[in-house]
């Protein structure tokens, strides 16, 4: 399943330089598919879900940084555990209960990516 960031974030940003999948924003910021990936123009998700990598999307939270679901592979493929949970001093970097993907789609998700 994907990490999402709980309303106790304090936006000390720990987080976010500890994704390799830049999947990490701060509050407010649009964010691309691109942004630290090897996505350009349309592309198929693992999910199904056609985007544009290129294009600006809407921030995920206003109020405080956000993991974009579609990009977080839990670190999978770089690291044993998830880095921003590691890094986080309000263990505010949790399992999205909502989100949930085997090791294999996350893995999936991490070799769409990054095109070694």
């Amino acid at each position: 399943m994907a990490i999402k960031i709980t309303e106790e974030c304090i936006n000390c940003g720990a987080c976010e330089p500890e994704c390799p999948n830049n999947a990490i924003y701060e509050g407010a910021e649009e964010w691309k598919y691109s942004d630290g990936t090897d996505l350009l123009g349309n592309v198929m998700l693992v999910n199904g879900r056609e985007v544009n990598a290129s294009k600006s999307q809407t921030p995920v939270s206003d109020e405080f940084y956000f993991i974009v679901t579609d990009k977080c592979t839990e670190c999978k493929g770089f690291h044993e555990e998830p880095q921003c949970a590691a890094v986080c001093p309000v263990d505010c970097c949790v399992p999205d209960e909502e989100n949930v993907e085997t090791d294999k789609e996350l893995l999936s998700k991490q070799k769409l990516m990054h095109k070694e």
